[in-house]
């Protein structure tokens, strides 16, 4: 299922939400997006770029950075934040910048759907955001349903 929202409340920063849905279980899924060596397999918007590093400290005031690249060298950033709320298996909080972002799993039986709100910022039109974004969970979706625990 494929599904975002764009909120555009006055007065607040402009959210975003992207959500897919994983056929695994969440130990498996919650694994996949806190470890670098899984982060630096799915981490990236589109087939020319690549997660050349990631770090984690899952805790609250611990921070988060991945180092993202074009695969041709042009150009590359540091993505980091801080964690703000760890939820085992439930949710997670950040702040990076002066944006936030929350990240919710939402277990069922036999899946787990991740959804993603977070502030859009004002360089790049929000339609790119949200599909940059999304185009990062749907690579963690496959990421995560081919790789076995």
């Amino acid at each position: 299922m494929l599904f975002f929202e764009i909120d555009y409340r006055e007065g607040t920063a402009m959210k975003i939400t992207v959500e897919r849905t994983i056929a695994a279980q969440i130990e498996r899924v919650w694994s996949a997006w806190n470890t670098p060596e899984d982060i630096e397999q799915w981490n990236a918007a589109s087939d020319d770029w690549h997660t050349t590093k990631s770090v984690v400290n899952l805790c609250v005031g611990g921070t988060y950075s991945s180092r993202m690249e074009a695969k041709d060298g042009s150009f590359g950033f540091d993505f980091v934040g801080t964690y703000t709320k760890v939820v085992e298996h439930k949710l997670i909080e950040s702040a990076f910048g002066d944006r936030t972002l929350v990240v919710e799993f939402l277990p069922t039986h036999d899946a787990v759907t991740v959804r993603e709100t977070f502030d859009a910022e004002t360089t790049h039109p929000v339609e790119q955001q949200r599909a940059g974004w999304q185009a990062i969970l749907d690579n963690f979706k496959r990421h995560t349903e081919m790789k076995r625990t």
